[in-house]
């Protein structure tokens, strides 16, 4: 959660907010499968659904911006490099654009890269 205070008084923003404004734009980028979470019972990583997005999303507050850590699954054949660019790019856009915040840091974990 990030309290933000302007001349009309104060802007409470919940972390929810956050997680699914980023998976929602990280899941939208070319060559991104989905979002990755471990499984409980075995530590390997799982697609999750468009529902369960933001739990692999993790918002950190640095002052008055914020730090995201995406973990996802990828195409097979994409360059990691563009993907991770264009990520970082789409996500502290969305993110500042909806909510006034700045990203500090887009933090991409790329947990597996999908079979088919």
């Amino acid at each position: 959660m990030l309290t933000l205070e302007n001349d009309k008084g104060l802007i409470t923003i919940s972390g929810d907010v956050f997680t699914a404004l980023a998976g929602d734009a990280a899941t939208r980028c070319f060559g991104v499968r989905g979002m990755a979470a471990p499984k409980k019972e075995n530590g390997i990583f799982q697609l999750l659904r468009k529902e369960s997005v933001s739990k692999g999303v993790r918002i950190t507050t640095v002052g008055e911006s914020i730090a995201i850590e995406l973990h996802i699954i990828v195409d097979r054949g994409v360059n990691l490099s563009a993907l991770s660019s264009n990520i970082r790019s789409e996500v502290s856009y969305r993110v500042a654009q909806s909510t006034g915040v700045a990203v500090d840091s887009v933090a991409i974990f790329v947990d597996s890269v999908a079979r088919n």
